[in-house]
């Protein structure tokens, strides 16, 4: 079997959903797990619902706009049969109107998964109806009922055996069927109740389907020819990574690249399936691939840009030494807000961290220290990085910034900068 993961923008609309199809048909007798995110920005518009319901705001406006882009998607696709093909759909969102209709959890992240979760549902019951309305033979599987994590709301951490065993259901739908739909990002934890992988978690979805289900190979399907050696909205002359290692992937990922999540490489290296990035726009294209080997590795640098980072420094009051004693203190209070290092530094008398711009959790992180702790920070940095680098690498990145903090070795350079 293969795994395929279509993105936000590859469903954005009915034109988007038509070439999917087109896609998947021109892989005819192969058995295929589809893994399918929210379409376009609903993942940010169901954000915005979550916090408008924390603030008694106007839920309802946020919902109505949510389902007419739905609607609209649906009416082009299906004409006559609109009504009878989008039944699932909409019954999902009455589900997660009953869900906003719930009192308040005290747990906000719980509330969130609750209710962000919906996107990918949306997106997967529509595509699959449409796949179905094309004579495709598709079915249907919940993520929330083989995807089992912990109850780490937002970042939830995958439990392996349980979803080796809930992947069965896959096994089933795939022994009499050529496709099988479901959504990335979701999960469910120990109380069925929802729970997501992370923001752009569905490539993660991709992985783990792969790791148990011992896939052929994975493909990601993205709005660009494959994985680029950076960014071409921040960077220019990008050049197409044709072939790298799982290992260069994962520090790719790990220091930000965009075009695949952090957590999505190691399950992929750990049975050695090949992870190939490819164009659904030109989907002929030759792509890139991720897999084992790494002669390639070294020949194209690659430069990676944060925005929106936090610089802060944390100095102990009584101006001791910071030791193991303190380290571990602030470790956990970050661990426990959900806070992820990019980038840290350890002198004698502070600890330098470079996190992603959090006002809440921000906020409880300062609370919680500041009675035994100098808290210092700096707001809108940026965090640059550059693999493979030259000194010419370095002033193209430095030019016109000033350079808070610096970290280097062999083949990685790093700087908390803001411009000049």
């Amino acid at each position: 079997m293969k795994v395929f993961k279509f993105g936000g923008a590859s469903v954005k609309d009915a034109a988007a959903v038509k070439n999917v199809s087109s896609i998947l048909r021109s892989f005819q007798n192969e058995k295929i797990a589809v893994v399918i995110s929210a379409m376009g920005k609903v993942t940010n518009a169901l954000e915005d619902l979550h916090r408008a319901r924390m603030a008694k705001g106007n839920t309802a406006e946020v919902i109505n706009a949510l389902k007419a882009y739905h609607e609209n998607i649906g009416q082009e696709l299906f004409g006559n049969e609109y009504e009878s093909r989008m039944a699932p759909v909409f019954a999902y969102f009455k589900d997660l109107e009953e869900v906003i209709a719930l009192p308040r959890n005290s747990n906000d992240d719980r509330d969130y998964d609750a209710i962000v979760s919906y996107g990918e549902l949306f997106s997967t019951a529509l595509v699959h109806a449409y796949l179905v309305s094309q004579n495709c033979n598709a079915a249907f599987v919940d993520a929330r009922s083989i995807i089992k994590t912990d109850d780490r709301h937002r970042d939830a951490r995958v439990d392996w055996n349980k979803s080796t065993l809930g992947c069965n259901l896959i096994r089933q739908k795939l022994e009499i069927h050529d496709l099988v739909i479901v959504q990335g990002f979701i999960g469910s934890g120990s109380e069925q109740q929802p729970t997501t992988l992370g923001r752009e978690g569905s490539d993660f979805t991709a992985a783990i389907l792969a790791y148990i289900m011992d896939a052929q190979d994975v493909t990601i399907w993205k709005d660009v020819p494959g994985m680029l050696n950076a960014d071409p909205k921040l960077f220019p002359n990008t050049v197409k990574l044709d072939k790298i290692s799982f290992r260069e992937a994962i520090e790719l990922a790990y220091y930000g690249a965009s075009v695949i999540h952090p957590k999505t490489v190691k399950p992929l290296q750990n049975k050695n399936i090949p992870l190939h990035i490819k164009s659904f726009i030109d989907p002929n294209a030759e792509g890139s691939v991720i897999q084992e080997n790494t002669e390639f590795d070294h020949i194209t640098p690659s430069f990676i840009s944060k925005a929106n980072q936090v610089l802060i420094s944390i100095t102990p009051r009584d101006f001791s030494f910071v030791v193991e004693d303190n380290l571990k203190e602030i470790f956990d209070l970050l661990s426990q807000f959900g806070i992820r290092i990019h980038l840290m530094e350890n002198s004698a008398l502070s600890f330098s961290i470079c996190i992603d711009k959090d006002e809440t959790k921000q906020t409880k992180l300062f609370d919680a220290l500041k009675s035994k702790y100098t808290i210092r920070y700096n707001e809108g940095m940026t965090l640059l990085t550059a693999r493979h680098y030259s000194d010419e690498n370095i002033a193209m990145l430095t030019k016109g910034k000033e350079i808070l903090l610096e970290q280097r070795n062999r083949q990685t350079i790093r700087f908390v900068a803001r411009a000049l």
